[in-house]
């Protein structure tokens, strides 16, 4: 059976690290990554219904696994916007394809980016860290010639930690590349 090689990670260096660190009395507190959530608004929809198709196709090819369609959920006139007009796509990871779109995320499509410094290390308050990437086009799964917009999308993981600064050892440990000083 196919194992990633992240979650042979956690299990063997992660988890003893983290009990060390935080001294935890049992594996079971040691947090870890529940899901993975891949968000892409596309409020251009609206406009045009082609970029709903090129971005779900997108998504799907970027994370593995088919992206779904989300509705607005009220009526907004001034962007003409209706109750249950498709205006985002997204789509959940775990498990296996979690590790794997997080391992393929942190060695291929982050060293990608134009200029980069590392991420920012700012949490929800509860655990989770979103990261927003500007342009889909660092993933090697987008063909260059088939894009249509470039378009950013939010990647959310979410961890079982109760408080930020667990999950951001957490998520520093995976191999996230976080900026290291304040600028």
């Amino acid at each position: 059976m196919y194992i990633p090689a992240l979650k042979t990670k956690y299990n063997d260096e992660i988890v003893p690290a983290l009990m060390k660190e935080f001294s935890y009395a049992t594996v079971m507190q040691v947090p870890r990554l529940r899901k993975i959530v891949i968000n892409q608004g596309v409020g251009q929809a609206i406009a045009d219904k082609k970029l709903l198709e090129t971005g779900v196709k997108e998504l799907s090819d970027i994370a593995g696994q088919k992206a779904v369609l989300t509705y607005s959920s009220k009526d907004i006139s001034n962007f003409k916007l209706r109750r249950n007009m498709p205006i985002g796509i997204m789509v959940t990871l775990r498990k296996e394809r979690m590790y794997e779109f997080l391992e393929r995320l942190i060695s291929v499509a982050l060293p990608r980016i134009r200029d980069f410094k590392g991420i920012n290390a700012k949490l929800d308050g509860r655990g989770n860290y979103t990261l927003g990437i500007t342009e889909q086009i660092i993933f090697p799964e987008i063909d260059l010639d088939k894009i249509a917009k470039i378009m950013g999308l939010q990647v959310t993981f979410v961890t079982s930690a109760k408080s930020d600064e667990e999950a951001l050892a957490l998520l520093k440990n995976f191999g996230l590349p976080f900026k290291t000083s304040k600028n």
